[in-house]
């Protein structure tokens, strides 16, 4: 019996006009129907006809391919650039606009803001930074979208500022929350609502260390709800924790400081103080309705200029103030000074002072008039962790920064400069801290 020849598999020449088909007709389906075999062509087998598509496809990008490289090395040849692939949808004009479907909207450049170059050494310190509205999570309550944007502008800026305005944001998420079907609130808020509140702030400015000690308190607290209570009574329990940690935690706490430091306050002091802090303009004109009389020395901080609505503010009431452009310039005025009054962001475990960058150089000129040196912070500042120097916990000033360096936030001042940490449990030694965190029932 005659064997019966098989058609041999097309080659390259017979794929060619395929190839060229579909070069010319880019919006043709890939799963179109083969076209039917020519008269005295034998009818292929569907493994053979598999073969032949993959060897066109594979034709088809190779032919692409040459395409694009072929426009890309023309473009370069005119001076131009090629066109690159973009995430997220194109800006027109830099209007925020999408482009039109068709693509012939020109698509503007994303201007790239520069910030400081910092070296390699220092690349574990945070530092804050503006995240658009489109790049935040979807998740993310438009209250704490709010508190985000301005503390990465800085107009929320002192820790205990930040930590109430925290509380209040995360206190509308649980009012707003529900509990989706097959979960409870104990277990599901934590991870799936309050996390990315948390994430997207501290995308926004590096979490300081008052908004970690309420942020690990509420999850405490979430975790003790009784499974069995109601979803209603549960988030009025957590709202009701949040008012009274604000209430006890700053709201007493700063009256309690005020008071105390008032009461250190002597007639015929002089107290040099340093830049603007609200708790520390209370406390000395506290002291001044009390009838003391005494001299200020507000000595300014050359980046942002906060002392001179200090000083303007304390001389409206009355008090007698002399104010100094910078450190440098007090310190004739230090020489004379009897205390120095200063306001903390946190206190370490070991007694050390986290505070505004300068505070460090004002507690050593202190030091050497010998001023007595004293520190305004609320317990709720304090942290189990220790520093000896400014570079182990620090923030990178996003705005006074350069290619040739960059400007640290705050500075640490070592307690050996320290005489007196007021806080709402009184007045006490560096050494005393660990006490205090001990009975923080937070930690």
């Amino acid at each position: 019996m005659a064997a019966v020849a098989q058609a041999p598999p097309p080659d390259a020449q017979n794929a060619a006009p395929a190839v060229a088909a579909a070069a010319a007709d880019p919006n043709a389906k890939k799963d179109a129907p083969a076209p039917a075999p020519a008269a005295g062509e034998k009818k292929l087998s569907g493994a053979e006809l598999k073969a032949r598509a993959k060897a066109e496809k594979a034709a088809r990008r190779a032919t692409k391919v040459v395409a694009q490289q072929a426009s890309a090395a023309a473009a370069e040849a005119k001076g131009g650039k090629s066109k690159q692939k973009q995430d997220g949808p194109h800006v027109v004009g830099g209007k925020g606009k999408p482009a039109a479907s068709g693509g012939a909207a020109p698509v503007a450049p994303a201007k790239k803001v520069k910030g400081p170059t910092v070296p390699e050494c220092f690349s574990h310190l945070a530092m804050a930074k503006r995240v658009t509205l489109s790049q935040a999570d979807r998740d993310v309550h438009p209250a704490v979208l709010l508190l985000g944007q301005q503390m990465s502008a800085f107009v929320v800026r002192e820790s205990t500022r930040r930590l109430e305005a925290t509380l209040l944001a995360l206190k509308k998420v649980i009012e707003s929350y529900t509990t989706p079907a097959g979960s409870t609130l104990s277990r599901h808020i934590t991870s799936h609502v309050l996390n990315p509140q948390i994430e997207y702030l501290t995308e926004s400015r590096p979490m300081c260390f008052s908004m970690g000690n309420a942020i690990r308190w509420l999850k405490l607290r979430i975790s003790e709800i009784d499974m069995d209570i109601s979803d209603e009574d549960a988030k009025k329990r957590l709202c009701e924790g949040i008012d009274a940690f604000v209430r006890e935690k700053i709201t007493m706490a700063d009256g309690v400081i005020v008071e105390s430091a008032a009461e250190e306050i002597q007639d015929g002091d002089v107290v040099v103080t340093y830049a603007s802090n609200p708790l520390v303009k209370r406390a000395l004109l506290r002291a001044h309705r009390y009838g003391k009389k005494y001299r200020v020395v507000v000595v300014d901080d050359v980046h942002d200029r906060s002392g001179t609505d200090m000083a303007k503010a304390l001389r409206a009431a009355g008090l007698d103030v002399t104010y100094c452009p910078d450190i440098a310039g007090s310190l004739t005025m230090m020489r004379h000074s009897t205390k120095t009054i200063v306001a903390a962001e946190a206190v370490f475990s070991n007694g050390a002072v986290y505070a505004r960058a300068g505070t460090c150089d004002l507690a050593q000129a202190a030091a050497d008039a010998n001023s007595e040196m004293i520190v305004l912070c609320e317990s709720i500042n304090f942290t189990e962790r220790m520093a000896t120097d400014s570079l182990t916990y620090n923030e990178i000033d996003p705005e006074l920064g350069t290619d040739a360096g960059f400007r640290l936030l705050f500075d640490t001042t070592t307690p050996a400069h320290v005489s007196t940490i007021l806080s709402e449990h009184g007045g006490i030694r560096p050494h005393m801290v660990p006490g205090i965190l001990k009975r923080m029932e937070f930690l």
